[in-house]
């Protein structure tokens, strides 16, 4: 194993916190290196939404999501067997595939300055990242490697039946186009939810986060559990079509939706899942991570108090992820489910305003709107 340059600032895991913070601290000279597993930009599960919070942040670090082809949404339906309620989102958001944001922002981090290196990270710890080949010494570190924990920092996961996650990816169909148009769907169903919306080039993006009892009760089988929510669920089935048992579905699990890291060690910056997991629901994933990497720059840049960033984004990122996650135990339970369609209709504006609050607040853009001399 060789040491690397030590000149480096290391950020693990170039996905969009990772690279969110690359192109702040590339902005500001410094070195940022970007260190990832995977040369290929992969397709992630979770994030294929990007709230109107998300769009302002991805602007101001220089991606526009129209350019990548993104489908615009603006209205939310929710789906409850046959009830069904729909109304308008605050503002438009915006449906794209990770590996299209994924790929411009690594880009992007690139293009200002950072630079990236390919390896598995085994350890991290205050002053070290040692990887399978290299490692790298440096006063600060930044810990971006998403839902999966770096060995010895693992986040608590205290719920029995802990989330999952599933996705299934239909190729563009024009009834399915015609069904979705401009609209991000909610089919709820007993211990879970599913998730539709279009990205890019018509493709049709499904997740379903759930409890591992429903997948166990569904004989551990995701086509199984599929069928059984399109039958209670008309709406879905019509979304499925034909031909969606040929395609792939990509799983992750135990998923701690709710975790917020109060606290760090000197010098090790958690930014995106390792800072904070909101649940799926809210579709303000991305945006907690691009959040969290600028903001993460800002206090590296202005006091270099890794501690202090910890605690203040923690505070900010706490009543967006409360209200998701009231929403999203309300939205497993039949009567819950049934609840939220009712008030859906009867006050969709009440329900839109909810969906507003559930954004993070955004940390100031001076830094992400800096550009290299």
């Amino acid at each position: 194993m060789r040491i690397a340059d030590p000149l480096a600032l290391p950020i693990v895991g170039a996905g969009p916190a990772g690279c969110a913070a690359a192109i702040c601290l590339a902005r500001m000279d410094a070195h940022p290196l970007l260190i990832d597993r995977d040369e290929t930009v992969g397709d992630p599960l979770c994030g294929g939404f990007l709230s109107w919070r998300t769009a302002e942040q991805l602007s101001s670090l220089g991606i526009d999501p129209a350019a990548l082809g993104a489908h615009r949404v603006t209205t939310l339906r929710l789906f409850d067997g046959k009830r069904e309620a729909e109304l308008d989102l605050p503002h438009a958001a915006w449906g794209l595939s990770r590996h299209a944001m994924d790929t411009a922002l690594r880009a992007r981090a690139l293009e200002e300055g950072a630079r990236i290196a390919f390896d598995t990270v085994r350890e991290v710890r205050p002053g070290h990242v040692t990887g399978k080949t290299q490692e790298w010494t440096a006063r600060d570190i930044f810990l971006a490697s998403g839902k999966h924990d770096i060995r010895g920092r693992s986040r608590p996961r205290e719920h029995k039946d802990t989330a999952l996650g599933l996705r299934l990816r239909l190729p563009p169909s024009p009834a399915r186009e015609a069904l979705l148009e401009a609209a991000i769907e909610l089919h709820l169903f007993p211990g879970g939810y599913a998730g539709i919306v279009l990205q890019e080039g018509g493709s049709a993006n499904i997740c379903l986060a759930l409890r591992k009892s429903a997948l166990r009760d569904a004989d551990s089988s995701p086509e199984t559990l599929f069928a059984q929510v399109a039958d209670g669920n008309p709406a879905f089935a019509a979304r499925l079509g034909d031909g969606w048992r040929e395609g792939r579905f990509d799983t992750i699990g135990a998923v701690p939706y709710g975790y917020v890291a109060q606290e760090t060690e000197a010098r090790i910056w958690r930014l995106g899942d390792q800072a904070a997991v909101i649940p799926s629901l809210a579709g303000e994933g991305i945006s907690i991570a691009l959040a969290s990497g600028i903001m993460a720059a800002q206090y590296w840049h202005d006091s270099g108090d890794a501690r202090a960033f910890q605690h203040d984004f923690a505070a900010r990122a706490r009543k967006p992820i409360r209200l998701a996650s009231l929403a999203w135990h309300a939205a497993e339970t039949r009567l819950g489910a049934r609840a939220g369609i009712a008030l859906a209709r009867m006050f969709p504006s009440l329900v839109a305003g909810y969906a507003d609050r559930a954004r993070i607040a955004a940390p100031s853009s001076d830094l992400a709107d800096l550009r290299a001399a």
